[in-house]
């Protein structure tokens, strides 16, 4: 007969458009949905969200509309609460180290979304209180648990490549200014006083997928630009833009590889998808996505001669192999919500923890320091 355990999770930022569609809507309800969380061993986990944020109303209308019955304003009330077993993270950046340093404290265990703090310090911090009071700790590093990337760590752990020498990635879209079209992302994200800018929030994407699959960053050059200098906020006035909206980036990588990544959210997309990587090496090189991923082996690489007076005559494109679906791929969210909440109930092996958040945020802030001195700086190895 299977026993059911239930798990008590305090949500905190869920009617954030992230928390609620990816952690709520589709990793957590999604689990219950399918019965909960079966852990192998006639035990199912079943999830029970405690919504937690600073609008009443939409907090009730939530919990209405999914069939939940706790939800909360009062955040340090809901962090008192001895039955309450998981303390996730989803708000601003600028509130989150005050939040699950509360959290550690009352003995939850901890799954926050990036950058776990403002900066290094307080990073590091949160990692070494979370280890010390002994409770299980994980941030959520998605983009790992993409099909794309999935089939790209596939070709890596397989020797696809031969020696990685490059890897160039391509992230953004256009955001509108919310003057005569809605902006699709929230007017915080564009003030560096509100915790805002494109290096704090993608740079820590960018240290665990190249640490996660190809090496270590060791040093990091950085240039940002606020390329739109004002926006117009949710109720339609003007603001100044005062945190970077693009940044290029080069990383050096343990090992020899170079990585070059640009993000934007002020570029129209050309590609297939909205953040691609191309790997290159001695043997093959591949170009993956979000969902997809295409290769092309050194035997059929194409030798195209340079001729600017005649128009190409091959679709290079064309050339590529597409890697096929040939695994089951949940949504990217839920597969690790399951692996954290199996590491919390079973005590099984999981390292993307608060120190993997750490090296996130001192990335990023190594960034903002590089191109503030225009500079290639070490980023040095961090350790509890």
């Amino acid at each position: 007969m299977t026993e059911r355990r239930t798990v008590r999770i305090a949500m905190n930022g869920v009617t954030g458009r992230m928390g609620y569609r990816q952690h709520l809507v589709r990793s957590l309800l999604a689990l219950r949905e399918q019965g909960g969380l079966g852990l192998g061993d006639g035990t199912t986990l079943w999830p029970e969200p405690v919504l937690v944020g600073r609008r009443e109303h939409a907090l009730k209308a939530m919990a209405d509309r999914h069939g939940l019955t706790e939800w909360s304003t009062d955040l340090d009330a809901v962090i008192a609460d001895p039955t309450v077993d998981i303390y996730f993270d989803a708000q601003v950046t600028s509130a989150r180290e005050e939040a699950i340093g509360k959290a550690i404290t009352a003995g939850k265990h901890i799954y926050t979304e990036k950058p776990t703090a403002t900066g290094l310090t307080g990073a590091l911090d949160l990692a070494r209180r979370a280890r010390g009071a002994g409770v299980k700790h994980g941030v959520v590093q998605d983009k790992l648990f993409l099909p794309g990337l999935l089939k790209l760590k596939r070709l890596v752990d397989g020797g696809f490549f031969g020696r990685i020498l490059s890897v160039r990635g391509e992230f953004g879209y256009w955001v509108f200014e919310g003057d005569w079209q809605s902006a699709q992302r929230p007017s915080w994200n564009y003030r560096r006083e509100d915790g805002g800018g494109i290096v704090v929030d993608m740079f820590p994407h960018w240290e665990y997928v190249l640490h996660e699959l190809f090496g270590r960053v060791t040093s990091v050059t950085a240039h940002t630009a606020t390329h739109i200098p004002q926006r117009w906020d949710e109720h339609g006035k003007p603001y100044a833009a005062t945190a970077d909206d693009a940044a290029y980036g080069i990383f050096q990588l343990e090992g020899g590889a170079v990585a070059q990544i640009n993000s934007s959210w002020a570029v129209r997309v050309n590609r297939d998808e909205l953040v691609e990587f191309q790997v290159d090496g001695t043997e093959g090189s591949a170009v993956a996505g979000l969902r997809n991923c295409r290769v092309q082996h050194r035997s059929s690489t194409p030798k195209p001669v340079w001729n600017p007076d005649l128009p190409a005559t091959e679709s290079f494109r064309e050339q590529w192999q597409e890697v096929p679906d040939n695994d089951a791929f949940d949504n990217g969210f839920k597969a690790q919500w399951e692996l954290f909440l199996r590491h919390v109930a079973l005590d099984e092996p999981y390292h993307w923890d608060l120190l993997a958040g750490a090296r996130g945020v001192q990335l990023a802030e190594l960034g903002l320091r590089s191109a503030a001195e225009g500079r290639r700086l070490d980023v040095p190895e961090i350790a509890l």
